[in-house]
């Protein structure tokens, strides 16, 4: 089967493609190279030993989108990745934002609605539940007000593939809420690329450990949490992309319950900025350099998933331990330091 993954060279949509490669899926991907790079194209050749067809195609030019399936009629699903992802960024160019996120996806859907049988998978985010007011989180708790433009774009994102699923019986769907992923493959061969200043905190970690940065920030030690940090559930991204192929197979065997589902995509455990410092120090042998600052704007207190759901009825159990998922990040790392 032929599989399209948008955004296929980024990061969770390169490990994905390993993940659809290494179980005989045919893979084509389009990516428009603006937050990824060619080489990444390598990598997942030299640990798949297979590579995939890729298109350089910049998804808000619908005619290019339009083109693309002209001449591959013979897609049998999607699973949709390309997107801006700045948190900060989305507050200075909202329109940018909902132009590449929700612009693309409506042209997406359109193509799509052309196809006899195509399902989509979503790249979605718990941003979308804000600060929840129980912990685990639920696929059945509140969806919050958005607390900027890019998680906005999640939200309305899933509205509109709800919409059209309602519009389009035939048509399925799965919006797959990430907590938060980490690590890099076991190879060393691809992993997370940020650009600039990381935004997430363990390119952070690995870029201070390294010596990119002087030193690490916490952001608020005064929060009401066991060692006052705030609380996430991080994910390796090879269970993330595992996930992934398990929810297209779930779709293209025609076994969801409804054509469009939800399912988040986590541990099921918190661990606070402060543990997974320790966590990655302890993994890797290495001390950090790291400072207590001020909060930031918009970080939630703690987030975590109820996973109940994606273990039932998804049939998905994540297999990594935060420790080894630090491990690779920092061997990634430490591999793309020799590439320098």
């Amino acid at each position: 089967m032929k599989i399209l993954v948008t955004g296929g060279l980024g990061y969770i949509g390169s490990h994905t493609v390993v993940a659809l490669q290494n179980k005989g899926f045919d893979v084509v991907i389009i990516d428009n190279l603006s937050n990824s790079s060619l080489d990444v194209l390598a990598g997942i050749t030299e640990i798949t030993g297979k590579s995939p067809d890729f298109e350089k195609i910049d998804m808000r030019q619908k005619e290019d989108v339009v083109s693309f399936f002209e001449k591959h009629k013979d897609i049998n699903g999607v699973i949709h990745f390309a997107a801006s992802k700045a948190v900060g960024e989305s507050v200075n160019k909202p329109l940018a934002y909902y132009e590449n996120n929700l612009g693309t996806l409506t042209t997406l859907l359109q193509e799509l609605q052309k196809i006899e049988s195509a399902p989509l998978i979503f790249s979605s985010s718990c941003t979308v539940y804000g600060q929840a007011d129980k912990l685990p989180i639920t696929e059945n708790a509140p969806i919050k007000p958005a607390e900027s433009p890019y998680g906005n774009t999640k939200k309305v994102g899933e509205q509109i593939i709800e919409d059209t699923c309602n519009a389009y019986p035939n048509f399925s769907a799965i919006a797959l809420r990430y907590f938060n992923p980490i690590g890099a493959h076991s190879s060393a061969l691809i992993g997370e690329l940020p650009i600039g200043v990381p935004q997430n905190l363990v390119p952070f970690i690995t870029q201070t450990a390294i010596g990119k940065r002087a030193e690490l920030s916490v952001f608020g030690d005064d929060y009401p949490t066991q060692d006052g940090t705030c609380i996430r559930d991080y994910i390796h991204v090879m269970d993330l992309a595992e996930a992934h192929v398990v929810a297209l197979e779930r779709l293209l065997n025609k076994k969801s319950k409804d054509n469009y589902e939800v399912f988040n995509i986590g541990t099921g455990t918190g661990n606070s900025v402060l543990e997974v410092i320790n966590a990655f120090e302890s993994a890797n042998q290495k001390s950090l350099n790291y400072k207590i600052a001020e909060r930031r704007k918009g970080d939630v207190i703690a987030a975590y998933a109820d996973t109940t759901k994606s273990k039932t009825v998804l049939g998905w159990t994540p297999k990594h331990s935060l420790q080894s998922a630090l491990k690779s990040a920092w061997e990634w790392e430490l591999a793309l330091s020799k590439k320098e």
